[in-house]
């Protein structure tokens, strides 16, 4: 009856042609499904063209320069970035907002693929409307995976929406480098932003309701914000915008709640995602157009028993890498429900997204850096644990001090004391991001602090921290 009512059928149709949606259609495709991937823009999406490479290819021009002036004799202290040279080479790794490269990895992956909008038609339908218009209903045998992920939300103040503001797709994919520039937000995106139009010659001014990074490790934000300040950024924790107007003359004007009137040539705004699920055809099948999609940890929406959400869209973890790790579960559980095969989704079971509960790990690409896995202090605490904090300054560290004079910084290392593990771990400064996954893997595997003590850091190198921690900690007893 079905099969009468579409154009084509497939045992797998992806909506949404990202890294995550990619990672699903491959795991599947290996796994013997047939699969159709639906995408409207680029394949490759938001991580490929407006956020993780372009935003890094900014950033990585002016930490590097940075880092060379740290260390005396190998480079010009009055340096500057040549902006022309940063825009041109995060154009690179963007194939110049061109996704033919993309297109030809899903045709040798035996992907199919179809450009167009892709909605929810029913149980196991999706209707496409294509470029030119035409409309195309295909069946799913198996499933349906939604991997749509996030657009930018826009804050609720007054004027914003007016005013035509930036979002992180205008600030990574810039053509010409403004003059001045506020950012409203102190998350991720706009210290990151931050960081990057500081180094491209821009007055940049940073307005956050908070302090910085919130969320992480209150040290975190605070070091970033230090960071910031010094490199001339004119940073506002506890900013409350009353408006904002664009001018006659094009420039924005930001009104705060004290009164004070701040002006810019651009306004960023940086306050946060949204599920794109608002024209998704949710409602046919009883669910919310534009809501967050609730699953499980097989990544099965709940009460759904065809229908995945992998991706920010689920809004477990709004990371690519996070988002990849959910796709290789779910196309791989796809494919065992799909053949009748043994459906492991116990905690850490190859079908389960068991680290999206405690065991995230995240870099901020700031100078200094912050690199996080697992729970800070805080969020341990409201789960109930018995921890002990364990701190250290990352610059008393012999390695660091090699590493670029003047190294500031300090790592962070939260202790379940009832079972001897580590469940989090923060560190700040220049290049930690390189430490992280020996935190991860320590969070992960749970592993003891005493057998900790035999994975013997290399001299020097920063990652002598991991023994500076542990003799903060104490020496372990037999």
């Amino acid at each position: 009856m079905m099969g009468s009512m579409t154009d084509a059928a497939y045992d797998l149709i992806v909506i949404g042609a990202g890294p995550v949606g990619e990672n699903v259609a491959d795991r599947a495709v290996q796994g013997g499904l047939s699969v159709l991937i639906v995408e409207r823009e680029l394949v490759g999406g938001e991580c490929s063209y407006w956020a993780c490479m372009p935003s890094k290819a900014l950033l990585r021009s002016g930490s590097a320069l940075r880092a060379a002036q740290r260390v005396p004799g190998a480079a010009d202290p009055d340096a500057r970035v040549d902006a022309t040279a940063v825009l041109r080479r995060r154009s690179s790794f963007t194939s110049g907002w061109e996704d033919t490269g993309q297109v030809e990895w899903l045709q040798s992956a035996g992907i199919d693929l179809a450009r167009g909008h892709g909605r929810i038609a029913g149980e196991r339908v999706v209707e496409i409307t294509g470029e030119d218009g035409s409309v195309r209903r295909i069946e799913a045998r198996h499933a349906v995976a939604i991997a749509t992920g996030t657009t930018a939300a826009i804050p609720p103040i007054e004027g914003v929406a007016e005013t035509d503001p930036w979002t992180s797709r205008e600030a990574t994919s810039v053509t010409d480098v403004p003059r001045s520039l506020i950012i409203i937000g102190g998350g991720v995106v706009g210290t990151e932003m931050a960081n990057a139009y500081a180094d491209l010659g821009t007055t940049v001014t940073v307005l956050s309701r908070g302090g910085l990074l919130g969320g992480m490790e209150p040290f975190a934000g605070e070091l970033v914000a230090d960071a910031l300040r010094e490199r001339g950024v004119d940073v506002r924790t506890g900013a409350a915008i009353a408006s904002t107007v664009r001018e006659d003359d094009g420039s924005v004007a930001v009104d705060l709640e004290d009164g004070t009137v701040l002006r810019a040539e651009h306004l960023l705004v940086a306050t946060g995602r949204e599920p794109a699920t608002k024209d998704l055809g949710l409602a046919s099948i009883g669910l919310e157009d534009g809501d967050w999609l609730d699953v499980d940890d097989t990544l099965r929406v709940r009460g759904r028993d065809w229908l995945y959400a992998v991706g920010d869209v689920n809004h477990r973890s709004l990371l690519t890498h996070q988002g990849k790790y959910q796709a290789r579960a779910a196309g791989d559980v796809i494919v065992a429900r799909a053949t009748g095969g043994e459906v492991d989704a116990g905690a850490w079971g190859v079908h389960a997204a068991t680290a999206d509960l405690a065991a995230v790990p995240q870099v901020t690409f700031t100078d200094p850096e912050v690199a996080s896995i697992g729970r800070t202090a805080e969020q341990a605490e409201e789960a109930g644990l018995r921890i002990r904090v364990v701190d250290y300054d990352l610059g008393s560290v012999a390695g660091a001090s090699l590493h670029a004079d003047g190294y500031t910084g300090k790592a962070r290392m939260v202790v379940d004391e009832d079972r001897g593990v580590v469940v989090g771990a923060t560190f700040v400064g220049q290049d930690v991001a390189e430490l992280l996954h020996s935190a991860t893997i320590a969070v992960v595997g749970e592993v003891p602090l005493s057998r900790l003590w035999h994975a013997v850091p290399s001299y020097p190198t920063i990652s002598e921290v991991w023994l500076r921690l542990l003799e903060t900690y104490g020496r372990p007893t037999a």
